[in-house]
Formats: structure tokens, sequence, C-alpha cells
């Protein structure tokens, strides 16, 4: 979470995290924190290029190509990582916040045409990836976006992989239609597995077989020596974790920062782990595993990041099996 670190510090703990026997990347994209505590809000395609640097494993960001960057440029960016680091990069795309797509003032839209604009540039940026890697240039004229006759000129072999961000079921059967995977964040276990079906549908409505394509979770969580200390960090640097309701409109950290001090202990429940013990913290994330993810990126929410790496490493990443 680059909201959370200074990049070159990001960047260290992955290269450590990959030490320790983790295998990839999932980096964030925003232009502020969610609250202020957290300090940062580094630009994420600097700090891939030099996690690139610094890792072997995979990596990639959730981005949202419709507010702030314009599709073609989050596709140039995208493909640039590719062709510098083949066979790594995968391109996870959203609908977006308001705490990071408001700032450059254009109107804020409501969820449905938040999403019909992501899909859109769903659409462009796949455009721009198969027209450039046959050596021809193409244009796009849509109800959100323009794009004039160009091509992208630096490209990998293969374009990358594009994720779609989806929390709701209608955005998991079109990403199953439109996308190369899913990518969905903490949740209860049974409002994860109709997504995972949902994506399945929409995968067949296209011809595709949903075993084929990749199922990515972000897991939140929150792991320290104690039960108390794990709890106090999920408090004081994860509190929107313990929010009950959308947060797609919220346009401040300030804002966040006060609205998260009603959240209690209790508000975790269900919804983001906290626990000082390794085995349960094993247990919660095979459970994902079993009902069909490919991939899991785990982000503990504390300060504590180099002590969870070792841990973690040692303790939980050996007994996971798929």
């Amino acid at each position: 979470m680059l909201e959370q670190f200074p990049p070159t510090e990001a960047v260290a703990l992955a290269a450590l995290a990959e030490q320790h026997g983790f295998t990839g990347v999932m980096a964030s994209d925003h232009f502020q924190p969610w609250v202020p505590r957290q300090g940062q809000s580094s630009f994420v395609w600097n700090v891939l290029a030099a996690l690139g640097e610094r890792t072997v494993g995979d990596l990639g960001p959730v981005t949202t190509p419709t507010f702030r960057t314009h599709p073609a440029v989050v596709a140039q960016a995208s493909a640039t990582l590719a062709a510098m680091y083949p066979g790594r990069h995968w391109l996870g795309i959203g609908s977006g916040e308001a705490l990071n797509e408001h700032v450059v003032g254009q109107y804020w839209p409501e969820a449905p045409e938040r999403i019909n604009r992501m899909f859109e540039a769903v659409d462009l940026i796949r455009k721009l990836f198969s027209g450039s890697l046959a050596g021809r240039d193409v244009r796009h004229a849509g109800p959100n976006f323009r794009l004039e006759s160009t091509r992208l000129w630096t490209m990998p072999d293969t374009a990358p992989e594009i994720l779609i961000a989806t929390a709701g079921p209608v955005t998991a059967r079109r990403a199953g239609t439109h996308g190369d995977g899913l990518i969905t964040t903490s949740a209860p276990i049974d409002r994860v597995a109709p997504l995972l079906a949902r994506f399945a549908a929409g995968a067949k409505e296209s011809g595709r077989d949903a075993s084929t394509l990749s199922k990515v979770l972000q897991l939140h969580l929150s792991w320290a020596p104690t039960d108390e200390a794990a709890m106090r960090g999920a408090l004081e640097e994860w509190p929107i974790g313990g929010l009950r309701f959308g947060r797609s409109d919220i346009r401040s950290p300030f804002e966040f920062e006060q609205i998260a001090r009603t959240v209690r202990p209790e508000d975790f429940e269900g919804r983001m782990l906290v626990s000082a013990d390794p085995d349960v913290h094993r247990a919660h994330i095979q459970r994902y595993l079993d009902l069909g993810f490919d991939r899991i990126y785990l982000h503990n929410v504390g300060r504590n990041q180099a002590e969870w790496i070792e841990v973690f490493g040692r303790d939980v990443l050996p007994g996971l099996h798929r």
C-alpha cells in the first residue's frame, strides 16, 4: 500500500518479502492516502519500475484509466513496463474512487456510469495492445473517450494480462466477458463465491473457460505478536477496513479520518481478520484458495511489515496449497 510507506521503503519491503517466499507484488494507485495518518501516496508506475529491478516475481497495479489518466496513457505505461520485465507484468483496472479521481476537477458520476467508463477504457486499451502488436494504427470514438489514429511504439512480445476489479455481481459477469481475469478484495466467503460464479458465466458467454482466466484476491489482514497490537494496528492504520458502507464518493482523507473515528473493533468482524495467530491466518487464506483463487496478495495493515513478512514466510506460506 503506497499510501502507507515512502516509495523506497515500499520497494525494499517487496524485495524482503520475495526473500521470504512471496512471489509477486500488487501496488495501489492513489493520488491521496485514505487517512492523513498513512502519510504517503507515490506515483505507482515509478514504483513498479523500481520493483522490477529489485524483484523477479509478477508485478502490477490496480489503476483507474478513466478520470485522472486517459486509457491510452495507461496502455503506454503498461506496455513499457511489460517490455522492460517480460512475462511479469499484469494490468489491473478499476472504476475508481472520488478520493483520487476528483482531483482533476471532472464531474464525479454515479457507479453505473463509472463502470461503463471502465469497460470502455478496457476495450480501448485492448484495441491499442492488439493493434500495436500487429503493427497498425488504431482509433477509437466512444461515449467517454476518443483516440485519434496511433499505436504504441514500445510493446512487449505479448500484451499484458488485463484484470478487472469488481465487487458486485453485474461487474463480475462483465469482467468475465471483457477481461483476462478478475480482481476482488477482502469480503466474506459467502459474498465472494457468487462473484466467481458470475465471472465464470460471463466467460462462458464470450466462449471462454473461466478456469483458464486469472482469479485474483487482495486480502487485507492485521497481524501482530499479540491480538491487542493487531487490533490497535487495524484501528490506527486501516480503519477503512471496518467501514460498513460504500466509500467511493468520499473526496478527502480528512473526511475519511472523521468517519473512521466511528469504527470499533467489532466492525472488523467478517470483513478483515485481526489475529496474532499465524495458524488462524493460514486457515483463513486457505479458504479463499479452496474457493478457486489463483493468486492472493496479502496486505498486513500495520507498520510492522518486516516482522510480519518474516513470520508469514516461515509459518504461513509453506502451509498453503492449491
